[in-house]
């Protein structure tokens, strides 16, 4: 339940991609927060059954963020039941196919640059006209992945996308600071969510291992030896949507165990 006191106090977010991961874990933090929030996902049961869970304070909506019409609508939305938006979480992202190179497809390239990058143009800029200008404030949080960093095989398409929104958050941040709105770069490495999950079972059958040695595995190079939770993401958001963080904008800030440090 929303709180009068909580660290978002009277702020609105939106939370796309929010149906299934950590989308649902960062709009409960932020409702006990004292935010209200808009959660929209491509997969409307899910989406619309995470904010029942959630009570109060969450409402929820089917958003095809890759679409212009269906991103109007859910900034339609946001105002209409809350008068304005003060966060946009732009958490929607695809992992597409793992493909070399060699192998690629335009249709796998060009759906994960659609869902990972220019959604992210199409809700920054809606919530930008629409609410953030006019009032002179916001936060804009963009996620990227660590993979954006080091570089995955089979992922060019998802490693691209994931670079290209670094740059994207400083463009936003140089235009839109002088406004007082905000543009962060949240950039986890793995998640411990379902995706992350299968992903390995699958990567660790292809190399005849265990799930499990696959785990060890992937952190024996990080420094924490273990694997950021939802919760450890919408710990970050929540400093990076707060107030808090007045003075933080253009950064991409990892949040991965210690797995890639910049610097």
């Amino acid at each position: 339940m929303s709180t009068n006191n909580g660290r978002l106090a009277g702020k609105v977010a939106i939370i796309t991609g929010a149906s299934t991961g950590t989308g649902p874990v960062m709009a409960k933090l932020f409702v006990e927060q004292g935010a209200r929030v808009l959660m929209s996902a491509r997969r409307e049961d899910l989406v619309m059954a995470a904010a029942e869970q959630i009570g109060p304070g969450a409402i929820a909506m089917r958003a095809d963020v890759t679409n212009e019409d269906d991103v109007r609508l859910m900034v339609d939305r946001a105002m209409n039941e809350f008068g304005q938006v003060d966060i946009l979480l732009n958490n929607a992202a695809a992992p597409g196919q793992d493909k070399y190179i060699w192998e690629q497809t335009l249709e796998n390239w060009n759906s994960t640059i659609a869902i990972d990058v220019t959604a992210a143009m199409l809700c920054s800029r809606e919530v930008l006209n629409r609410s953030m200008l006019e009032r002179k404030s916001g936060s804009i949080i963009n996620f990227s992945s660590t993979a954006g960093w080091a570089g995955i095989p089979r992922k060019s398409h998802y490693v691209t996308a994931k670079a290209a929104l670094r740059a994207f958050t400083k463009v936003v941040a140089l235009e839109a600071g002088p406004h007082g709105i905000r543009c962060n770069c949240l950039v986890p490495g793995g998640i411990d969510t379902e995706l992350l999950r299968n992903y390995g079972r699958r990567i660790a059958g292809e190399q005849g291992i265990t799930y499990e040695e696959w785990r060890e595995k992937s952190v024996a190079g990080v420094a924490l030896r273990t694997i950021s939770t939802p919760e450890d993401i919408a710990n970050l958001a929540l400093f990076l949507a707060s107030d808090e963080s007045r003075t933080i904008t253009g950064q991409s800030i990892n949040c991965d165990a210690g797995g890639f440090m910049v610097g």
